[in-house]
């Protein structure tokens, strides 16, 4: 199985889906290296940033579910990064 490092990240508009983005990022929690919150409380946002290794279609599937979630907004940045494990 080949695994790939991306960073996802996530800005959340909306302090009422926080529950359920960190409900789903404990599911893929075997995969995430880390993560870093940032507070904007000038902007009234918060900005996370996940690092994660795990397969492609992981990786896709996690930050698809997190994008469904209202007013939460991610991008994912692939590395070249691809390992065998």
């Amino acid at each position: 199985m080949q695994t790939r490092v991306a960073v996802i990240g996530i800005i959340v508009k909306n302090e009422g889906s926080t529950e359920l983005l960190n409900k789903i990022l404990h599911e893929y929690g075997n995969y995430i290296i880390g993560r870093m919150g940032i507070p904007y409380k000038t902007k009234g946002i918060n900005i996370i940033s996940v690092a994660i290794d795990a397969p492609q279609d992981i990786i896709s599937a996690l930050s698809g579910k997190i994008g469904k979630l209202d007013g939460i907004s991610t991008k994912t940045a692939y590395s070249d990064v691809i390992t065998q494990s």
